[in-house]
C-alpha cells in the first residue's frame, strides 16, 4: 500500500502559501508521481509553503513555474486530465452579481467566489457563450468555454496516467486547464456537500480527490493482478 500511483497533480494559480504547502503534503501522502505548478502559483520554496508541506518537497518531484505547453510536455502520453471545479459557478454568478462582474466571471471560473463544490451537479455538459474578449477584434465573436463532462468524485475517473488540476481560490481554473481536460477527454470532478455548506477550500478538495484517485488506481492494479493469476 506504500507505492506511488500514476497520478500527477497540477496546481493552477494556487497563490496562498498555506494552501499550496498543504496540497503538496497531501500529494506526497497520496503517492502522486509528481506535482506541476503553473507560473501563477506562489513560490514552492516560500517559507510558509515549506512549513505547511512538512517535508513533502523532498518526497516527490515538484516542477515550478510552468506554462501550459511545458505542462503538456511533462505529462505522460497518453494521459487523462481532470479538473476540480464548481460546474455551476457561472450560472449562479448571474443571479448574485452585476453585469460587469458577470462578464468577468464568464471569462474565468472563480473557485473563491463560488466554492470548489456546489450543492447539486449541473447538466452533463456545460457551455457558456457570449462573454467579452479582451481583444477589440474579437469582441463581437461568439466564444465558449470548453465542454467538459461532470462526474461525481467517487465514480470511476482515475485510470492509468491520470492528472488532476486544482485551481487557486482567488483566480480559479485557467481556460487552458479546461481546454486540456476537454482535449484529453477528462471531466469536472464534483464533490457534493449538504445544502447549507457551499464551499470547500482548494487544499480540502485536493485531499479528497487525490486519495479517491489513489484508491481507484490501486483497485485497478489489484483487479489486473487477480486476472493475471487466474
Amino acid at each position: 500500500m506504500g507505492q506511488s500511483v500514476p497520478l500527477s497533480l497540477i496546481c493552477d494559480n494556487v497563490r496562498d502559501p498555506g494552501n499550496l504547502g498543504t496540497i503538496l503534503r497531501c500529494a506526497a501522502a497520496a503517492g502522486c508521481q509528481d506535482v506541476l505548478l503553473t507560473k501563477g502559483c506562489v513560490d514552492a520554496w516560500e517559507p510558509k509553503v515549506l512549513r505547511s508541506a512538512m517535508g513533502a518537497h523532498f518526497r516527490l518531484p515538484i516542477f515550478p513555474s510552468l506554462d501550459w505547453k511545458d505542462i503538456q510536455k511533462q505529462l505522460p502520453s497518453p494521459v487523462t486530465v481532470h479538473v476540480a471545479d464548481n460546474c455551476s459557478g457561472a450560472e449562479r454568478a448571474g443571479q448574485e452579481v452585476g453585469d460587469l462582474e458577470v462578464q468577468e466571471s464568464k471569462r474565468q471560473l472563480k473557485a473563491g467566489d463560488y466554492g470548489w463544490v456546489s450543492t447539486r451537479p449541473n447538466r452533463k455538459y456545460v457551455r457558456y457563450e457570449d462573454y467579452d474578449s479582451d481583444s477589440e477584434q474579437d469582441s463581437d465573436a461568439e466564444l465558449s468555454l470548453p465542454k467538459v463532462d461532470t462526474r461525481l468524485y467517487h465514480e470511476r475517473w482515475a485510470q492509468s496516467n491520470t492528472a488532476l488540476v486544482i485551481g487557486g481560490e482567488t483566480h480559479g481554473l485557467s481556460l487552458e486547464a479546461l481546454q486540456l481536460a476537454e482535449k484529453t477527454l477528462g471531466q469536472r470532478l464534483f464533490i457534493p456537500v449538504v445544502p447549507w455548506v457551499d464551499s470547500l477550500n482548494s487544499a480540502m478538495a485536493a485531499s479528497i480527490l487525490l486519495f479517491e484517485g489513489r484508491r481507484q488506481l490501486l483497485n485497478l492494479t489489484e483487479t489486473s493482478e487477480k486476472k493475471v493469476k487466474a
